[in-house]
């Protein structure tokens, strides 16, 4: 069974948890099986077990970040050797992009990352669909590794618990090791949010979503002649946005903070009117993260239901304002 090890710094491990959930089924199967350093438990040597890892699992995932490229340990000690090990064939390195950074460049920036294009998951209105790019890339690498074994009659060890002898680092004794087996990742206690995290939250989000329609307003004129963005902020709860084309308007719209259902509203046009909508935000939360859900009322985006992060939402209503433009014949959509 090919075995799965996450390089990622902690600063996103509440993604890699995300991650490893959309990897379930993979597990379930008896496809894969995982490995990260929260597995290490007390009284192993954590270096001398990672390194075990890095030098002896069959897929690699990069959870590629700011922090990940800034970190020494995950650039220049498993980063590194893992692309030795690609290079030589003997596993496979997949960078998965989880927030964005200028990872083009790093030495793994030649291969294809997931999700697709390499956009960030981050970026993504929904992350489960973009994690479940991210299991489809590995189980399209199990499935090849496990063809390979099959091939050679045997597999290069006989499980992620048990490492052969071999030159370099090969993890702490089998006796300290936890009992090879299946298990569940999902061993986070449910958190709970107050009504003070949801409110700050929603209006963190809306700030966000004021200055993407502001930065986005900006480009947009920047990369397109003729067109032109204006973004006026009313109140720290209310925005106005117009797009106009040769010094016409063809695209206006409000996005405020309150009203009726008290959540993110989008309204076409300029108005200082809290009771109408066009798309509607509001927050909500599981048992691990808070998130926004819409309520679907655009034909620009069918998200109602999904779990969008602030950057998700933020992009979702610029839909709203930019889909009908790019939907023009007379107007197509430029880059």
């Amino acid at each position: 069974m090919p075995s799965v090890f996450f390089s990622y710094c902690h600063a996103d491990e509440e993604l890699r948890d995300q991650l490893e959930k959309q990897l379930a089924m993979l597990k379930r199967q008896g496809i894969i099986e995982t490995w990260h350093d929260r597995r290490i438990i007390a009284g192993q040597e954590i270096d001398k077990t990672i390194n075990g890892h890095v030098n002896n699992d069959d897929i690699i995932l990069l959870l590629v970040s700011p922090d990940f490229i800034a970190s020494d340990y995950c650039y220049e000690r498993e980063m590194m050797r893992a692309l030795e090990r690609h290079e030589s064939g003997e596993a496979t390195v997949i960078p998965v992009i989880l927030r964005a950074c200028d990872w083009h460049h790093a030495p793994f920036g030649k291969l294809m990352a997931t999700p697709k294009d390499g956009k960030p998951v981050k970026k993504w209105a929904d992350a489960d669909e973009a994690f479940l790019e991210v299991a489809q890339a590995v189980r399209a690498a199990a499935q090849h590794h496990g063809a390979k074994q099959t091939v050679s009659g045997s597999s290069s060890r006989t499980s992620s618990e048990e490492f052969p002898a071999t030159p370099r680092p090969t993890g702490s004794d089998s006796s300290t090791r936890p009992v090879p087996g299946p298990r569940s990742s999902n061993l986070r206690l449910a958190k709970a949010f107050t009504q003070r995290d949801k409110d700050q939250f929603k209006a963190d989000t809306f700030d966000y979503i004021a200055k993407h329609f502001e930065n986005s307003l900006n480009e947009l004129g920047a990369r397109n002649p003729g067109y032109e963005g204006s973004f006026r902020r009313v109140d720290a709860n209310r925005f106005f946005c117009t797009i106009y084309h040769d010094g016409n308007d063809v695209a206006r719209a409000t996005v405020y903070l309150g009203g009726m259902l008290k959540g993110i509203n989008y309204s076409q046009g300029e108005t200082l009117d809290s009771n109408s909508y066009n798309e509607s935000l509001s927050v909500d939360c599981d048992d691990q993260a808070l998130f926004l859900t819409s309520m679907g009322m655009s034909a620009y985006g069918s998200n109602r239901g999904r779990k969008l992060t602030p950057e998700g939402a933020a992009e979702l209503l610029w839909e709203q304002l930019i889909g009908p433009l790019q939907s023009r014949s007379n107007h197509p959509s430029r880059r």
